[in-house]
């Protein structure tokens, strides 16, 4: 069944702002330091990995694969596949400049973390245009679209996935059965603002419990899964579970789901064994060295929704004013 994806209209209208803006020069061989070079053939931009392309080539690439690739699904492991081999770099992206808590920028398409990975993938999935995928990016990214680091989706189970059901839903309890396991989670947002990016604000702590499928039971369940599903790593330490890591379910060429994910020292794709193979050698490594570490317990998986409308992005407010 063909996935619907229904756009509101604020989405356009940001087309209507260009007015202002001069047209750039004609580039000729006398054209001034720093002026437009002349652009490549598309086909030697698809020559390209995302990562090795600039952001305009990256919009010429999202509105090429839109055309190319109808099918919402296989269009996110395309995309997710076009980055392959994208290094690995940890806390990657911040609010700079819109906040200056630090200086880390809005986007990067050089490197990315698991995150960075997974919300490119879906915003340029769901974009026909560099502008419509910044836009599209924030309103993953930000509960309501909402820059902000207060309002950033910090937490994997609790913002993250509850933030972006317009676009996945969490199946982890249908597919791990009645007896599946879950663990309990609770979340300071105000404790962690304040010690990590010196930003107060007054949020209540939240409590949840968390269903997920044991990685002994991945196998059983691995055929129900769908390319474009969402996938939460679970992980624990001293009693503690969280989700220690993401990415996506991409189909291999026989139909065997797979695992796209970032993590050092690069994008990469691998069998759902493969990835809890290498967890436990190096699970056996840290015991051997004495070391605590965290141990894989398991996966959340959230569905790719069939029908998916875009929520409107809120108003921005106006900064420095903390809400009431």
């Amino acid at each position: 069944m063909p996935i619907a994806i229904r756009l509101s209209s604020l989405l356009l209208a940001g087309a209507a702002l260009a007015g202002c803006a001069s047209t750039p020069p004609t580039p000729h061989s006398s054209a001034r330091p720093g002026a437009p070079s002349a652009e490549l053939p598309l086909a030697a931009v698809l020559q390209k990995q995302i990562y090795q392309m600039t952001p305009q080539e990256a919009g010429r690439y999202i509105a090429h694969v839109h055309t190319a690739e109808p099918d919402l699904r296989k269009r996110i492991a395309a995309i997710g596949r076009k980055n392959l081999g994208q290094p690995y770099s940890l806390h990657l992206l911040g609010e700079f400049p819109y906040e200056v808590h630090d200086d880390l920028p809005l986007f990067s398409l050089k490197e990315s973390d698991c995150v960075v990975f997974a919300e490119h993938t879906y915003a340029m999935a769901l974009s026909q245009s560099w502008e419509e995928f910044f836009w599209m990016l924030q309103r993953i990214r930000y509960r309501d679209g909402v820059i902000g680091v207060a309002t950033r989706n910090h937490y994997t189970e609790m913002d993250w996935n509850v933030a972006n059901r317009w676009l996945v839903t969490d199946v982890s309890a249908e597919l791990a059965g009645a007896d599946g396991p879950a663990y309990p989670m609770t979340v300071d947002r105000a404790r962690f603002l304040r010690t990590r990016h010196n930003t107060v604000r007054d949020i209540p702590v939240e409590s949840s419990r968390q269903a997920y499928v044991p990685k002994e039971g991945v196998a059983a369940i691995a055929s129900r899964l769908q390319e474009g599903d969402f996938v939460n790593v679970i992980s624990t330490r001293n009693g503690e579970y969280w989700a220690s890591h993401v990415g996506l379910v991409v189909l291999g060429p026989d139909g065997e789901r797979r695992f796209l994910h970032s993590q050092a020292p690069q994008v990469r794709e691998e069998s759902f064994d493969s990835f809890i193979a290498r967890a436990a050698e190096r699970e056996a490594r840290n015991a051997r060295e004495g070391k605590p570490g965290q141990v894989l317990a398991g996966f959340k998986f959230l569905r790719l929704n069939e029908a998916i409308t875009v929520p409107p992005m809120a108003p921005q407010p106006r900064p420095g004013r903390p809400p009431a």
